[in-house]
């Protein structure tokens, strides 16, 4: 449980992610007070400008803690309530009998039955989950569109429910995130993403995380390389891009050390209250975007290795970029990485992704990351 920090072998392993076809990646580990930090690769494949530890970088539905916890804040302070109906309080948006049964609590943990409303706002992606017969034209289109929430939210509203309103295992979908965002907005006055920076960014001195307003990341960042299992090949850059697409479910910018930093606070009850982080424990069975069941809190999901102790946390993709942030439940042992590739899986003759020698590595560096 009380491994130091083996500097060496998390060289080695964020190399081998490089050389296993990962472009660029950085990350910060921490074991009490020893820090590590460590890049690998380049954040621009054009002109070969290596990749450093301290890059801002989108880290997708990582988002959705932050958002998870400024609803919670507001739970605590008695505007917000988890087992209250949300078309108590959004009934425009979920009208009539779904949104009498489908609850708050129900959207922070995915089991609302909402669909995923991307399938909609992005063409080329109806037909997913069967990934074969997808394609990513539609994330060019959409580059620079300014989506409005209300519409996306429509979208997974009126598509076909996924599941009974509480029913488990209950399926994730962003549709969820967007309208705790608008629920923020209705209790408090002022847009969710003002809100999260003043109250959960701010007040946790993360000076290098942001909800960004524009397409472009502020700062030293690396270009985002999308390959949607090797329909763009080479992968092309998206690292300017306008995430209206997923606002407060994700389109957070951060860097690892900030990552780390609010995640440690957050385990020690610093950002919500005990009896808050609790419930942000207390899981259910979802299916992931990947097809797997997972065990999924309020806006943070568990990680747990043979008598190591449980990490809680959250991972997150966007167009490109990817992120995954991992504390131990006593918050000594943390680890933040990112990477600039995304969809590096190719598929085969029936459409599901191949295994890549980038999964084995990744899963080598966690391990060590987190256990090592």
């Amino acid at each position: 449980m009380k491994s130091p920090l083996d500097c060496a072998a998390l060289e080695t392993a964020m190399e081998t992610v490089h050389h296993a076809g990962m472009p660029g990646l950085f990350a910060e580990v921490r074991d009490g007070e020893q820090v590590w930090r460590g890049a690998a690769g380049v954040a621009d494949v054009a002109t070969d400008r290596p990749a450093t530890a301290d890059m801002r970088h989108r880290v997708g539905s990582i988002t959705k803690t932050f958002t998870a916890a400024a609803v919670l804040q507001q739970v605590e302070s008695g505007r917000i309530a988890l087992d209250t109906p949300i078309g108590r309080y959004l009934p425009k948006l979920v009208p009539g009998e779904r949104g009498d049964a489908i609850t708050v609590r129900m959207l922070i943990n995915h089991t609302s039955g909402l669909a995923e409303y991307l399938p909609y706002a992005y063409p080329s992606l109806k037909a997913f989950p069967a990934l074969a017969d997808t394609g990513p034209q539609s994330l060019d289109d959409h580059r620079l569109t300014r989506f409005d929430p209300a519409e996306l939210i429509e979208m997974g509203v009126s598509a076909a429910a996924v599941g009974a309103p509480g029913g488990t295992p209950g399926v994730y979908s962003n549709t969820n995130y967007l309208l705790l965002g608008q629920l923020l907005e209705k209790v408090t006055g002022t847009a969710a993403e003002r809100y999260i920076t003043r109250n959960i960014i701010e007040r946790a001195g993360l000076r290098d995380t942001e909800l960004p307003t524009g397409p472009y990341v502020n700062g030293p960042h690396s270009q985002l390389y999308e390959a949607w299992f090797g329909m763009i090949d080479p992968p092309r850059d998206y690292s300017v891009y306008d995430m209206s697409w997923v606002g407060p479910s994700a389109s957070l910018v951060s860097t690892v050390a900030d990552l780390n930093r609010f995640y440690g606070m957050l385990l020690a009850g610093k950002i919500v209250s005990p009896s808050l982080l609790a419930q942000m424990q207390r899981t259910v069975s979802i299916v992931s975007q990947e097809r797997k069941t997972i065990d999924y809190g309020l806006g943070l999901h568990p990680m747990e290795g043979p008598g190591q102790g449980t990490f809680w946390g959250h991972g997150g993709t966007v167009w490109g970029g990817g992120a995954l942030s991992m504390t131990r439940a006593d918050g000594k042992r943390q680890m933040a990485v990112a990477v600039n590739l995304q969809r590096w899986n190719r598929l085969d003759a029936s459409g599901k992704p191949q295994p890549h020698p980038i999964d084995d590595a990744l899963a080598t560096l966690y391990r060590v990351a987190m256990y090592g």
